[in-house]
């Protein structure tokens, strides 16, 4: 379907157009505030810069009680971001319609994550609460000059707040449905004892209860519940010519995941562990509706234990010093290490503590005993990084350039044990198998780049050309163990040159339009899940994008509109395995797939305290090739033409509305957003995934709302008194599913249901 079939659709919603953190900031109540993002690795405005880009600011994060990025695709075009099964840490990431959804510790990301301009590395580890957070920028088309490989999609940039110049104190805290609460603090000391040095030190704890009842469990350990305690440290010093920042974030969650409940099955699979009750077990549950009460059956992890939940830790380091020699020069570097560990349960099966008939691998007498879809414990999932940045930010009379050097080391490791009962034709005897996915490996990665941006002196400073290059090398290595005995090794070397070039003319002081073509690449590597040595390519993606940032009526109408066209070469895809080796995949550079697209922000401020705003996204993928081995003929075909794009909706919009008014004790600030997202699916083929189509998760309409009075004086403070509500439709779409192929079955898990909630928060 071409970009313009949809027209319709299009003009329709271009009126509801926007993006929700350009409507947090008005420049004296006269109109709409600038916006800062580092798009380009320095501090620009929004409105100047040639890159589709949706900034969120700190202030509108925590009004709406944002603690992870899975909630900001619905304000933002074309982003899809889901929370994985089981893992309370694993994200897959989306950005016009390009991502990944393989959790691995060594899986390479689609979509580069940045905390502080230092590279998240593994989507394993991509959840983690935002305690304190001046902004999130998502930049949409590939960044690989600037922002190196694995951004092919974009790039989503988590800036914290800096400590202050002056001490001040915040507290808030929080409480809503299914026992949810929350406290979290901020103390910035100012300059400490009239030294160059300033600090800032963050913390929060929430909690909840699950929201799916497991009869084996209480409350606090049922399927949703979560505990978490987040950490933030800031140091600053301010010596001259030199900046030094350090800065920690520490991560600790415990919980369950969300229910992950079988949805659908085969007749075979049905019949088999149907007879449960009959013979002593918990009862079979398959149902495509959202369950309350449930049997989930735990498992004993390393240690021995009997659990049910998920443990994942994350902590990182950087030191970035600035120094700028001249006015016209900064020379910058960063220096990061981060890890992850992850202790997982697998309750993938969305049952009880079954029984079934079961046949001895040996001499295949039947005899009854506990049986299972799939369980397991992923434990430990580790992964460390180190990584060091040299920048030289400048400009030279019309020329501004960007320069550096980059180096990358990571290790990762993984243990995955599995139990399965794997169903006999027929449905009436079973196979337990016990199969253990077990690898380790490290990547290597180095590059110089380069961008520079020329403003000639003869168009006054119109006109922009702005040429960038990056090479890289990579080296992987991997090595498979488990069940493969003896172990697999492996290893990889890639090259890369990815480039940009783009143009910008600005018509008048608030109206600039522009036209970008770009590159970018993900690196290959070696398939971990895998009983062979399974080597997939490099991805390789050119964008071709143009667009119109504008304002207008003095600054209230703020309207940027982008179109794209995206080729991707060398798709990698995951084939899903699962079989008697327990959930595999194979990895294959079967795609070659063509984006085409359109994205819209608006947001009007009509008069004083009124703000309307929203956003518009439009994604039309079209495969031109995908590979596909037919197991009846063993021959390659190309089945493009019945290829799906998973997690890519076609449609996403979000329309919101702010009204702030003064009263005699404050300033009460209402506001209401809505948002939709188009069908996903989750799996390419229908032929290897047979639910998938009944498994997609349907058009969603999210709804949430507050009531805010702040400014309220209290001593020597300022309180601030909320009430809120979120998925006020109570939509009950699934969030993730996984159609296990061979296994006959397929299973999911839901959005969490209706909620509600009071916070406060106090200023000093």
């Amino acid at each position: 379907m071409s970009l313009f079939g949809h027209s319709s659709h299009v003009a329709i919603l271009m009126g509801l157009l926007a993006s929700p953190a350009m409507a947090q900031e008005q420049a004296g109540g006269t109109g709409l505030g600038d916006i800062i993002v580092t798009a380009r690795r320095t501090a620009e405005s929004m409105q100047t810069v040639p890159v589709a880009v949706t900034a969120l600011g700190g202030e509108f994060l925590e009004k709406q009680n944002i603690v992870d990025v899975t909630s900001i695709p619905q304000f933002t075009p074309n982003l899809s971001i889901m929370q994985q099964s089981t893992s309370l840490t694993a994200a897959s990431v989306y950005i016009r319609g390009i991502g990944n959804q393989e959790p691995s510790s060594v899986a390479e990301q689609g979509v580069g994550v940045y905390l502080d301009g230092v590279y998240v590395a593994r989507s394993a580890g991509a959840l983690f609460d935002l305690v304190d957070l001046e902004r999130i920028e998502v930049l949409r088309g590939p960044q690989g000059t600037l922002f190196g490989r694995n951004t092919v999609g974009g790039a989503i940039q988590l800036v914290s707040k800096k400590p202050a110049n002056d001490f001040a104190l915040d507290v808030k805290a929080g409480y809503g449905s299914f026992n949810e609460w929350f406290t979290k603090a901020r103390v910035d000391t100012g300059y400490i004892g009239g030294s160059p040095i300033k600090a800032s030190l963050s913390l929060m704890h929430r909690q909840r209860d699950g929201y799916i009842d497991n009869f084996y469990t209480p409350d606090s350990k049922d399927p949703g519940a979560v505990n978490a305690d987040a950490i933030m440290v800031g140091l600053q010093a301010d010596l001259g010519k030199v900046t030094v920042n350090y800065s920690f974030d520490y991560n600790d969650r415990r919980g369950t995941a969300p229910y992950f409940q079988m949805l659908y099955a085969t007749d075979d699979v049905k019949n088999y562990f149907g007879q449960s009750a009959s013979l002593g077990g918990d009862p079979f549950l398959v149902s495509p509706d959202r369950q309350k009460h449930v049997y989930q059956a735990g498992f004993v992890d390393n240690d021995g234990n009997l659990r049910y939940d998920a443990r994942a830790k994350i902590q990182g380091h950087s030191l970035t010093i600035a120094y700028e020699p001249i006015d016209e020069l900064t020379l910058k570097s960063i220096t990061a290490y981060r890890k992850f560990n992850q202790d997982t349960i697998l309750t993938l099966g969305g049952n009880g503590y079954l029984k079934g008939v079961v046949l001895d691998p040996v001499t295949f007498a039947p005899s009854v005993g506990a049986v299972t879809p799939i369980n397991g414990n992923n434990a430990p999932q580790r992964q460390w990084q180190f990584s060091q940045e040299f920048q030289a930010l400048g400009n030279m009379g019309d020329l501004s350039y960007v320069a550096g050097l980059y180096y990358f080391y990571e290790k990762s490791s993984e243990y995955n044990r599995q139990n399965l009962t794997f169903v006999l034709p027929g449905g009436q005897a079973g196979l337990n198998l016990a199969p253990v996915q077990a690898f380790g490996g490290t990547a290597e990665s180095m590059a110089a780049f380069g961008q520079a941006s020329w403003k000639p002196a003869m168009f006054d400073g119109k006109l922009e050309l702005t040429g960038g290059v990056r090479f890289t090398g990579d080296r992987k290595t991997l090595t498979i163990s488990g069940d493969v005995n003896p172990a697999l090794h492996g290893n990889v070397d890639y090259t890369n040159v990815s480039w940009l070039g783009s143009l910008n003319y600005r018509f008048t002081p608030a109206i600039m339009a522009y036209v970008r073509a770009s590159s970018g690449y993900r690196s290959g590597g070696i398939n971990p899940r895998a009983s062979v040595i399974n080597i997939f390519k490099p991805e390789d993606v050119k964008s071709y994008e143009a667009g119109i940032k504008s304002e207008f009526f003095n600054r209230s109408v703020r309207l940027n509109v982008a179109v794209f066209q995206t080729d991707y070469s060398n798709q990698q895809i995951n084939q899903f395995a699962a079989g008697s080796g327990g959930v595999t995949s194979l990895i294959v550079n079967a795609g070659k797939v063509r984006f085409r697209g359109v994205e819209g922000e608006l947001t009007v401020a009509p008069v004083r305290g009124l703000t309307f705003d929203g956003s518009l996204g439009y994604t039309d993928p079209t495969y031109k090739t995908y590979l596909y081995l037919d197991p009846t003929t063993n021959a390659i075909i190309n089945v493009a033409d019945e290829a799906r794009m998973p997690q890519t909706a076609k449609f996403n919009a979000h329309v919101g509305a702010q009204y702030v008014v003064p009263v005699s004790i404050g300033e009460l600030t209402a506001r209401v957003d809505y948002a939709y997202r188009s069908t996903v699916y989750f799996h390419n083929l229908d032929r290897v995934n047979p639910f998938n189509v009944e498994t997609r998760s349907r058009p969603d309409h999210n709804l949430r709302a507050r009531l805010a009075l702040s400014d309220i004086t209290l001593g020597s403070g300022k309180l601030e008194l909320g009430v809120w509500g979120d998925n006020l439709t109570n939509q009950k779409n699934l969030d993730f599913a996984i159609d296990f192929g061979s296994l006959g079955f397929a299973a999911g898990s839901y959005k969490k249901p209706r909620t509600f909630g009071v916070d406060a928060k106090i200023s000093f």
